[in-house]
Order: structure tokens, then sequence, then C-alpha cells
């Protein structure tokens, strides 16, 4: 499919001159950042890490956190009223007076704005920021119109949603997505100038490399035994009771099916009373992190409530064989078949048919995980973060001219 025309090819960015390509001011506005840890964390940490190695000025504006602390890559920082999310547990939204953030970028005003979440800061950040005459980039990194079928805090905005982000993205001068397939269709939706900025990978850190048979014997799996894993958030927006079904028709087949689930959230003990064989371990971490994905081989991500989806790519760089919905990152990297295993987004039975196709089949899933690692092998951060830079030099001249 040809792009639209709202699409900016990269040769066009990178004929920026030096001189516009020097470091500037870039200030955050985001409801979430580390310690929290999520995928619009892990993104934005990447970013910041790049612009901070590049010597650029970094300004955040965010929620308050717990712990009070601040990020020592941060220059200037501006903490808000974190406002809990009562349905949602761990997560804050963020609120500051208009008057107050006015004052903080009068007195350091940056080069440009990145808006990495929609909610009410987002909001002032952006109508602050157009008064000021700011420059501003948006990123659209959660799916708020899928979030909105399951909390009763979006629910009752819902019919709104799709309107609202809409008007909000395209008072921006650009709206960053991480694929080719969102961008295709939220521009045939009407939103305007949305370019595709990737998500990268660390593959020091995630790589076959780190496979332990240790942590498998834990587990009671041989070198060769074929284990299934999950890992992310345990809530109802990760679409859970596929999850479920999905070990279930497998335990069915074979009883004696090592499943092991990466992660903790809400949803945690239900699905330790319906699957009580598999091996809860909890969230992860660094290198433990790393081990737990290269230990697995088939991963199932049954989501459909991302935006991108960075543990299909973790998994993928891991070894494993991945079965999720074609859509996302999977849509975006696997080859059905070849490289893991896609299904058409919403067809249940399909989902578990694969993962049952590829169990029984256990002499390709070593062959297909392999493939899957070659096929990420390319996807660094340094390459996505130089591409986001460029977009805020862009965003800028386009302001400036």
């Amino acid at each position: 499919m040809p792009l639209p025309p709202a699409f900016i090819d990269h040769e066009s960015l990178h004929a920026l001159s030096a001189t516009r390509m020097a470091p500037m001011k870039v200030a955050f506005v985001s409801e979430t950042w580390l310690p929290e840890i999520n995928g619009v964390t892990h993104t934005l940490s990447q970013l910041s890490h790049y612009l901070h190695a590049q010597h650029y000025t970094l300004q955040l504006v965010r929620p308050t956190p717990k712990d009070g602390s601040h990020d020592a890559r941060v220059d200037e920082e501006l903490q808000v009223k974190a406002i809990p999310v009562k349905d949602y547990e761990g997560v804050n939204i963020g609120w500051v007076p208009p008057r107050k953030l006015r004052q903080f970028w009068r007195a350091h005003r940056p080069d440009v704005v990145y808006i990495a979440t929609e909610g009410p800061l987002g909001m002032v950040a952006l109508r602050v920021a157009r008064q000021l005459r700011l420059p501003v980039v948006s990123g659209f990194h959660t799916n708020f119109d899928q979030y909105s079928r399951h909390y009763l805090w979006l629910r009752a905005v819902r019919p709104f949603v799709g309107a609202f982000l809409k008007r909000f993205h395209n008072r921006t001068l650009t709206t960053l997505v991480p694929t080719r397939q969102q961008a295709e269709r939220m521009t045939a939706q009407g939103y305007r100038n949305v370019q595709v900025m990737g998500r990268g990978l660390d593959h020091g850190r995630f790589s076959p490399q780190h496979r332990d048979d240790a942590l498998r014997a834990s587990w009671g799996a041989t070198p060769d035994t074929p284990v299934v894993m999950y890992t992310g958030r345990l809530a109802v927006e990760k679409n859970i009771p596929l999850l479920v079904a999905s070990l279930r028709a497998l335990h069915e087949r074979h009883p004696d099916q090592i499943a092991v689930i990466v992660g903790d959230g809400p949803m945690r003990h239900e699905i330790e009373e319906a699957a009580p064989w598999a091996h809860f371990v909890g969230f992860q971490q660094n290198e433990d992190l790393a081990r737990h994905y290269a230990s697995g081989d088939i991963f199932l991500f049954p989501s459909l409530s991302e935006t991108f989806g960075n543990v299909v790519t973790e998994a993928m760089a891991s070894g494993q064989c991945v079965v999720a919905f074609d859509y996302a990152a999977a849509g975006e990297l696997i080859e059905n078949g070849v490289n893991g295993f896609v299904v058409p987004c919403g067809d249940e039975q399909a989902f578990i048919d694969a993962v049952r196709t590829i169990r029984e089949t256990p002499s390709q899933i070593r062959t297909i995980g392999q493939c899957a690692c070659d096929r990420v092998a390319s996807l660094t951060w340094p390459h996505i973060a130089e591409t986001f830079v460029r977009y805020l030099h862009q965003a800028r001249e386009t302001h400036d001219a």
C-alpha cells in the first residue's frame, strides 16, 4: 500500500543541516515516567537517554512520583499533582494549573515540547504551549479506545474518545506512532501529519544467549521441553481470558505442559485459580527478565489494546516463537509460519488453534525462534532515537518558518 501524502520519508529528515541539528532544549510531558514500569516509560527512558548522551537539555513535566525521586538525566523538572486512577492500580494522572505551567515555561522556555500522554496534564500542556507559541510534537503511546472498553474512568467518555484524540493530535505539528499500519489507519480517519517512529531493542540484553537451563529445570523443564510463556501486566485490557483459554487448551492435550507467567496485576489471583499448574514468577527486571525471556520457547500475546507491544519484539529477540494477533508490532514484524504466528484480530479460536499447531510441531519451534531473532536484529534504540530527534528538529523548523 503506498504511503499517504502526510508521510515524510527519512531521506528528507536526513537532509536537515548540521546547524539545524544542534542540541536544543526538549520538554517531555508525560503522566507516566520511571520508576513506573510500562511500555510508555520504557520508550521515553530510551529516548531521553539518547538525548542526554547527545548533550540535549532535558526538561520534564510529570506527576510527582511516590518516592519523590528526580531523573538525574533531566536538567529542569516540574512535578505536578498526582491523582490516582481509581480502578487502575499504580497509575496516576497529572494536573497542573495552566498559570503554573506558563510561569515554568516562561522562566525555562523549551525549544520544542513532546507530549507523550493525552490526559489532563497533556491537555493543559498543549494549551499552554500554543499560548506561548512553542512547537509541539505528540506521541500516540496508549490505545485509549481499547482501554475504554474495560475501565470505568474511560468507559463513561468512550463515545467522545475518538473525536477528542483526533482534535488533540491535530493541534500538534506532528503525531508519532510506532507502526506504519497505525499511521495509515489514523491518516484515513482524518489525523493530520502522522509519522512513524518505531521501537528499538537492547540486543545485548535480549538474546537467546541468556537461556538458562538451571532456571528451566526449576520449572521442571529439560533442555528440550517446550515452555510456553506470557510476559506483561495481568489486567483485563491484556485479554487475559484468552490467555487462560489457550493455556487450558494446551493443558488438555499435554497435561505436563509447562507454562510460565511473568508479570503481575489485578487479575493474577484469578489466573492462578484457573491455571494452577502454571508457574507465576511475578515482575522480573534487567538480567532476570532477559533470562526468563530466553528460557521460554512459545510466547503467547493475546492483547488487542497495544499501540506497539514491546514484549513481542523482546520475545522475538530472545528466540521465542510468538503467537499474536495480526496488528501492532506482531502485524509489522511477523511473517506467519516463518518467524512466528499471527491470526486475524479478534479470532480467538484461530489464536488457540495456532498455539496448538506450534506445540504439535516442536521441531519447528527453535527454527522459527531463530528466524524471529534474525527479523528484529536491525531494531536498535539509537536508530529510533535519531528518527525522534529529526522529527523534533523538523517541528521546530516548521514552527519557526
